[in-house]
C-alpha cells in the first residue's frame, strides 16, 4: 500500500478528535452517512448496512473496532468507501479532514497501543497540527470481528449454492 520511495496519498478523517487516514488507493469515494439499517446478530463494530447504487454495503463503526464507543452519527458525519481486494465497505467517520500526501516513510504504531488496534495501522506520520494514524485497508476489513462475519456469509452462501 505505501509506494516505495513515492510520496503516499492519505484520505484524512477525524474520529473521536483523533485525525486518521487511508491511503487513497483504497477510497472508492466519501458520502454524506446513507440510511443505514442495523443487521441482526453481526458484530458490535457493524453499523449496518446501506444500499450504494444498488449494491448492499456494510457499514463498519471504526470506534468501535478500535475499543471506543460507537460513533454518533451527526451533521458533519460521512461514510469512507474502502474498496480494497479484501472486499468493499463504508466506515463512519466524524467528519472529513484535507488530503495530505506524505513525502517520507510512517513511523511504526506506538508500542502503548493495544496490539488489535496497532494491527488497523499501516504506521503513524507526524504533521505541523499533530499525528495522522494511517490504516490499512486490508487489516480494517480482515480485522476478527469480521473475519468472524465474512466466515458465517461464506457459509451461507455455500449452503444456497
Amino acid at each position: 500500500m505505501v509506494p516505495p520511495g513515492g510520496p503516499l496519498r492519505l484520505v484524512c478523517f477525524e474520529l473521536r478528535g483523533q485525525e486518521l487516514a487511508l491511503p487513497i488507493s483504497c477510497v472508492r469515494e466519501t458520502l454524506p452517512v446513507p440510511p443505514i439499517t442495523r443487521v441482526f446478530l453481526v458484530p458490535a463494530c457493524v453499523a449496518g448496512v446501506f444500499s450504494l447504487r444498488g449494491d448492499i454495503v456494510p457499514a463498519i463503526d471504526l470506534g468501535v473496532l478500535l475499543g471506543l464507543a460507537a460513533t454518533p452519527v451527526g451533521d458533519d458525519s460521512k461514510i469512507v468507501v474502502v474498496d480494497h481486494e479484501a472486499g468493499v465497505a463504508g466506515i463512519v467517520v466524524d467528519k472529513l479532514r484535507d488530503l495530505r500526501t506524505i513525502e517520507g516513510p510512517l513511523d511504526a504504531p506506538p508500542a502503548n497501543l493495544p496490539a488489535e488496534v496497532a494491527a488497523l495501522l499501516l504506521g503513524v506520520v507526524a504533521t505541523a497540527t499533530g499525528s495522522v494514524r494511517v490504516l490499512d485497508a486490508r487489516a480494517v476489513l480482515t480485522a476478527e470481528p469480521l473475519r468472524a462475519l465474512a466466515v458465517a456469509h461464506a457459509d451461507v452462501e455455500s449452503r444456497m449454492s
